[in-house]
């Protein structure tokens, strides 16, 4: 009875079809973002992430960005573990006590011209936290930011939008 239905599958011809045919745009923007990032730097982006008393959720959808389909470090985006070789610091989280002054000392290290990004609503206002007896406010109460990526918490694509909005600015 195998014998017969594979005898079946292997005279039966696939019907014929067109494929569809794929575009290059994702590959040229991807492209341009890269040579953007550059132009303006001359090498990788650097980025010293800091989470200043979040839930993680935020953190969650950055590490996002290092999987295959966004591809960050494709685009010359990478990670650093000190601020003294970061270009931005990408803060998240509502500014908890504890790490004021750990933020502070972060942003003090980290080599001008820097950049600041506030990821996520309580980075950017506080979020639900900001009236807690815990947590100072938000990060631009303690040190300058340039760009906020507002969201709870925001998506991938809205956090590279954020980190090419700040590289942008400091472009011009």
């Amino acid at each position: 009875m195998t014998w017969q239905l594979l005898k079946r599958i292997a005279s039966a011809h696939a019907p014929a079809r067109s494929w569809p045919q794929g575009g290059d745009d994702w590959r040229t923007e991807s492209q341009q973002l890269h040579q953007q990032i550059l132009d303006v730097l001359g090498r990788a982006l650097c980025i010293r992430q800091i989470d200043a008393g979040s839930c993680n959720a935020c953190e969650l959808e950055i590490h996002a960005l290092g999987n295959p389909y966004y591809n960050i470090e494709g685009l010359g985006i990478r990670f650093v573990a000190s601020p003294r070789h970061a270009d931005m610091l990408l803060v998240t989280g509502a500014l908890a006590l504890n790490m004021r002054e750990a933020v502070r000392l972060a942003y003090e290290a980290t080599p001008a011209p820097k950049l600041v990004v506030a990821a996520g609503e309580c980075a950017c206002t506080g979020g639900i936290f900001k009236d807690n007896y815990a947590v100072c406010g938000p990060l631009s109460d303690l040190v300058p930011v340039d760009v906020r990526i507002p969201g709870c918490p925001p998506a991938p694509v809205e956090l590279l939008r954020g980190i090419f909005a700040a590289l942008r600015a400091s472009e011009g």
